[in-house]
């Protein structure tokens, strides 16, 4: 698998695809959808998706494809050559989310988006106005305080790769997904962003479903392949690739951890630092850091200084403007322009 476009830039997501098999954009085509790589504190999250006509499903099954969980790294190379070299019928995509880009959208906050779809018809009954079956479209974004989550990064990876093989061409019928969260929730999510596509969400649907297992093999192998050749663009000399499977119960990703870390400028970017291993070995391991944020004011951050907050300047004491005046003299800039200190509104 060449991964070339990824390692060219390694701290920002990539998409992969092969080519648009003919027939997917003529037949009725079903896509399985899995990730690799969801739990590492290691590398990246691969999601995969695998398509081809809903006619060559037993042809797919004659490839043997499996869960890749249960197969060996010599068996899933086999069967993603054998997925490849059937790209008469069978096409391929992957959304490479570096370590950064997962650690980064973590941090932020997200909107959460519902669709509410109402016929110009019923708006017209209401407002008495000329009738038409126009159908309308209304989208509410409603804030949520809670983090952008693993979940949604997921969710918005597998949306974006749908309809990335839609854009392409491919005539999908039927959709297979390997839940990430309620089932039930999620197959809703999916099947109002593509109406028309028949959507089933199952937990462990990669041993359920050839195409999802295809899936999951595209998306393994390439996870695979890029954390073993992982190329750190931070210049740390030698650096030891002995860090396991990159799994935070991992020994061997234990002891890496442990080894790499500095005690100031933290981790290098082939490392999830939103994850709480990594958060617990900078806190218990590193110089402890203090951020101004907007939790903190400026008086408060001058008094843990040792120094004076500007915004005391124009703090209201119990003196007058008057009484003011005869301790100080007002700068000119403030004279000029009439402004006086207020102690009351």
């Amino acid at each position: 698998m060449d991964l070339c476009e990824f390692e060219a830039d390694n701290s920002v997501s990539c998409r992969l695809a092969s080519a648009i098999p003919d027939v997917c954009k003529t037949e009725d085509c079903c896509l399985g959808i899995d990730e690799a790589g969801r739990g590492p504190v290691l590398g990246p999250m691969v999601y995969g998706i695998c398509f081809c006509p809903v006619a060559k499903k037993e042809d797919l099954k004659d490839l043997k494809v499996a869960d890749s969980k249960t197969l060996t790294e010599a068996q899933r190379e086999d069967l993603f050559r054998k997925l490849d070299e059937a790209k008469s019928f069978v096409g391929w995509a992957l959304q490479i989310l570096s370590p950064n880009t997962i650690s980064t959208s973590m941090l932020q906050r997200y909107l959460n988006t519902h669709t509410h779809t109402h016929t110009q018809k019923e708006r017209d009954t209401k407002s008495e106005q000329p009738n038409t079956h126009t159908q309308m479209i209304l989208t509410v974004l409603l804030f949520h305080r809670s983090k952008y989550n693993l979940n949604a990064l997921s969710h918005d990876a597998a949306i974006g790769l749908v309809q990335f093989a839609l854009d392409s061409g491919v005539q999908l019928k039927e959709v297979f997904v390997d839940t990430v969260g309620p089932a039930e929730k999620y197959q809703e999510k999916l099947s109002q962003w593509f109406p028309g596509v028949e959507v089933t969400v199952r937990p462990k649907a990669d041993s359920l479903f050839p195409i999802v297992s295809a899936a999951s093999i595209c998306a393994k192998v390439a996870r695979d392949h890029s954390v073993k050749d992982w190329n750190f663009p931070e210049d740390l000399g030698e650096v030891d690739a002995d860090y396991g499977s990159g799994y935070p119960n991992d020994p061997k990703t234990k002891a890496w951890l442990l080894k790499e870390l500095d005690p100031v400028f933290g981790y290098p970017q082939f490392v999830r630092f939103s994850w709480s291993t990594t958060q617990t070995l900078l806190d218990s391991k590193a110089v402890t850091v203090h951020w101004d944020d907007d939790e903190e004011d400026g008086e408060k951050a001058a008094a843990r200084q040792n120094n004076t907050s500007m915004l005391s300047y124009f703090k209201a004491g119990s003196k007058t403007s008057a009484q003011q005046s005869n301790t100080h003299q007002t700068h000119r800039f403030f004279t000029e322009r009439r402004l006086q200190s207020l102690v009351t509104l």
